[in-house]
């Protein structure tokens, strides 16, 4: 399991080194869009989605816990704040956005992120 990799990733993201992110992901890669619903696809994709979402929210994400799913992709359990540009926490009643405990999952192929979805996980 390459936790340094994700590691590396989540750290990246939150620094906004959208260009540190993608070399992770294939051309091809299927991303699941958390704010809008659906997936985007490929590299160029992912830059507009992330582009169009920091201009309007500032998300904060840390890996807490890293499993081995039995398909061999990767299941990170993170915990994700989303505040707005000035810094005040948000609370989206449609998804709950404010400091909340997420699954990301993380399917490799050849080095590389090829998918990438979500998961709710129950709260305690």
């Amino acid at each position: 399991m390459d936790t340094d990799t994700l590691k590396s990733l989540y750290n990246r993201f939150n620094a906004r080194d959208i260009d540190g992110v993608l070399a992770t992901v294939a051309d091809d890669v299927v991303w699941a869009n958390a704010m809008e619903g659906g997936y985007v696809h490929g590299r160029e994709a992912i830059r507009e989605y992330w582009t169009r979402q920091f201009a309007i929210v500032s998300p904060r994400i840390e890996p807490v816990k890293f499993e081995q799913a039995a398909d061999g992709s990767i299941v990170v359990m993170v915990q994700m704040s989303v505040r707005d540009l000035e810094g005040r926490p948000l609370q989206d009643q449609t998804h709950g956005l404010h400091d909340k405990l997420v699954g990301h999952v993380f399917h490799f192929q050849e080095g590389k992120i090829v998918r990438f979805d979500t998961q709710d996980v129950p709260q305690a």
